[in-house]
């Protein structure tokens, strides 16, 4: 991965421009504005995909039938309310899906089509092009445009030629904007997007209508949406569990008749609706919905449900260390002067050598002097008659010359063996001091800069070692408590860096990772992650590069960052729009949340239909077999208000558990038995008391009503 892009440091659920889809818990403006979907949803051939809710559908119907062909104020209420629970049910996908389609109508107001300035026959280094203006819908593969500030971007495509501010506002919600240039990791540019200031070439990568945007759209939409592996077991199992108690229902009524306790349609409908697990049932698609709208609400576009089931079900996670473990640069964290040397004589050596320097980390220099030894920085325009040495890969040194005509001096700062290397050819003697201090930041895993200074006074120069600046990568604050947090959710880490072995040991232990890669080529990225999975673990990891994408395509969830190449954006399953690669650990969180949510509403459910069935199994019965009566726990007024009120109360529970299902139950990191042992006792027992008491309190309102007591 670049160490160049910085981080975002915006929290989970920043705000957002007025765009943004808000993912708070339901809006009752929602629910009306999707009911009209969900009214469209009671097409038989769209509910045959949800099998519990088609049986409550077809038993709806054939109430409709015996409550036409003998009318009765119980048939028809109990009608009524099947109707609803179905009309509930289709509302909760409506809700989810709704969202989506809020967010993609954002999305969509941000294309445009615009006018693009194709080149004719470009190659790296032409000049006096031919250009053309065509329409951004005319653009092919490999066509290259020209786009200067001010201008939006036609196409998707990658910068061949220039840098570029780009405002990416419309598309990833900040108002900051970002970088893009030539030939690095972030070449990767959007179509609808505005550079802002500059010129560059882009070369188009992608076909009008199968863009980036578009993606986008059809994703949050959730016209692209499939349903997950886990989804689809869920699903079978529960259309298992309707047959089942489907012919459980329908052989009952012969011994009903046996009994001389013949049952009615009506009846045999409500307990077949109080016996399959219509709750799970009903919030089943919403809470898939839901958890791939969580991900947008992150800025996370995940390009199917599988990739968001995955993430629950990490094993390893691989990060990259700069930029997501370490702050992205180098910092310097101290001054060790030699013996006789003062730390703010060294500190103003460092400093002055470092006016020159435009990296990072001699920036950073500039800051630690002012900060420890309140020294004020420095400008080239500031030291008359200097001269300046910048930095350069090839000398591995920077400094200044100073014409001081006293005492004329240079000062130089850079890698250990290039200083060393120029004091001795002055005539200095590098003490061994300096030796045990490189040697000592070097095992600790940081980067030594020496600092020396040539005095030319009368007679020979005078060349000496004044100390060593201590460059380190600092672990961003926080890590070591996020990574206890993975650990603590089964989670293995493994940094994966280019440093060599004994830097990485160091980040590691620091940063309290479980493993690290050293010197990692993309080769070897690939043959961890193949190790991983043979072992039968899933793995994640994030990557921005063309490099990564080989690992990003290999990995069970790979998070490309948006800033990264079209490449890396192609092989992964998720794009980040922050580009944060720390956000990974967020998406773990939210595919296990989502994991979780259909365990503990499945476990409601399943509990919840326990109640229900002490409600009607006595109303069915209790008039042949006085016996059954003592399963009438709830002493419920009569049979025809204990269906009722089963009923009533099995459509309401649905209503009432939608913004749960949106929301998604909280996840705390705990072991696989403390979270089945929470979801029994908190869901599995409020599920069995909650009907309980809500049967109870309809019971007590609908014993009035004319025609049900």
């Amino acid at each position: 991965m670049s160490s160049t892009t910085p981080p975002s440091t915006a929290p989970p659920g920043a705000d957002r421009p007025a765009q943004r889809v808000s993912g708070g818990l339901l809006d009752p403006r929602q629910l009306v504005r999707s009911l009209p979907d969900a009214l469209r949803k009671l097409d038989p051939r769209v509910m045959v995909h949800s099998p519990v809710m088609f049986v409550v559908e077809v038993g709806a119907t054939l109430t409709v039938l015996a409550a036409v062909r003998t009318p009765s104020v119980f048939a028809w209420v109990i009608t009524g309310w099947l109707w609803l629970t179905v009309v509930f049910a289709n509302l909760a996908e409506a809700v989810a899906e709704g969202r989506g389609k809020a967010q993609a109508a954002a999305l969509r107001r941000t294309k445009t089509t615009v006018s693009a300035r194709r080149l004719v026959d470009w190659h790296p280094g032409a000049t006096d092009l031919v250009e053309e203006a065509v329409p951004g819908v005319e653009l092919r593969l490999g066509d290259h445009v020209v786009v200067e500030a001010g201008q939006p971007i036609p196409g998707d495509g990658d910068v061949v030629e220039g840098i570029a501010s780009v405002d990416e506002s419309a598309i990833t919600g900040e108002s900051a904007p970002v970088i893009r240039e030539s030939g690095g990791d972030r070449s990767a540019v959007t179509g609808g997007t505005k550079v802002l200031s500059d010129r560059i070439v882009v070369k188009i990568t992608a076909r009008p209508g199968e863009t980036f945007l578009d993606r986008m759209i059809a994703l949050v939409e959730g016209a692209a949406r499939q349903r997950t592996p886990n989804e689809i077991a869920l699903n079978v199992l529960l259309a298992s569990l309707t047959i089942v108690f489907l012919v459980a229902v329908v052989t009952l009524q012969p011994f009903a008749v046996f009994a001389g306790a013949e049952q009615t349609l009506v009846i045999l409908v409500a307990l077949v609706v109080a016996l399959i697990p219509t709750t799970i049932g009903a919030l089943l698609p919403a809470i898939g919905i839901a958890g791939m709208d969580r991900l947008v609400q992150r800025n996370v576009l995940a390009m199917s449900g599988r990739a968001v089931e995955a993430a629950g079900d990490v094993n390893t996670l691989l990060l990259d260390k700069t930029g997501t473990i370490t702050l992205g640069n180098r910092q310097a964290t101290a001054f060790l002067p030699v013996p006789g040397v003062a730390a703010e004589e060294l500190a103003d050596a460092a400093q002055l050598s470092s006016i020159a320097d435009e990296t990072p980390e001699g920036r950073s220099i500039v800051v630690l002097a002012k900060e420890q030894h309140a020294l004020r920085g420095r400008s080239e325009g500031e030291l008359a008659g200097a001269g300046f040495v910048p930095f350069t890969a090839q000398s591995r040194m920077s400094g200044v010359d100073l014409d001081d005509p006293q005492e004329p001096r240079s000062l130089r700062k850079g890698a250990a063996t290039a200083v060393m290397r120029w004091v001795r050819d002055n005539g200095g003697h590098p003490t061994d001091d300096v030796g045990h201090i490189v040697d000592g930041i070097s095992a600790s895993g940081g980067t030594p800069l020496v600092v020396g200074q040539v005095t030319r006074r009368a007679g020979a120069p005078d060349a000496r070692v004044l100390g060593v600046v201590h460059l380190k990568d600092v672990v961003k604050e926080g890590m070591r408590d996020r990574f206890d947090q993975l650990r603590r959710m089964g989670i293995r880490t493994v940094m994966i860096t280019g440093d060599n072995p004994l830097t990485a040991h160091a980040i590691a232990q620091e940063a309290g990772v479980d493993d690290f890669l050293a010197e990692a080529a993309p080769e070897d990225k690939m043959a961890l992650i193949r190790r991983e999975q043979e072992g039968g673990k899933l793995v994640a990891m994030t990557g921005d590069g063309t490099n990564d994408a080989p690992a990003l395509a290999q990995a069970d969830v790979g998070v490309a960052m948006n800033t990264g190449t079209s490449a890396a954006k192609e092989a992964g399953n998720m794009v980040d729009l922050d580009s944060n690669p720390t956000k990974l650990i967020e998406i773990v969180e939210i595919g296990k949340q989502l994991l979780i949510t259909r365990g503990a509403l499945t476990t409601f459910s399943i509990a919840n239909d326990v109640a229900k069935y002490f409600a009607i199994i006595p109303a069915m019965f209790a008039s042949v077999y006085p016996g059954l009566d003592r399963l009438n726990v709830m002493r419920l007024h009569s049979p025809a208000s204990a269906v009722t009120s089963a009923i009533v109360f099995n459509a309401l529970i649905i209503v009432a558990l939608i913004p749960l299902a949106l929301r998604g139950v909280r996840y705390r990191p705990s072991s696989a038995a403390e979270l089945l042992s929470r979801n029994i006792w908190l869901y599995g027992l409020g599920g069995l008391v909650l009907p309980f008491v809500g049967i109870k309190l309809l019971d007590l309102v609908i014993q009035f009503v004319p025609g049900l007591r």
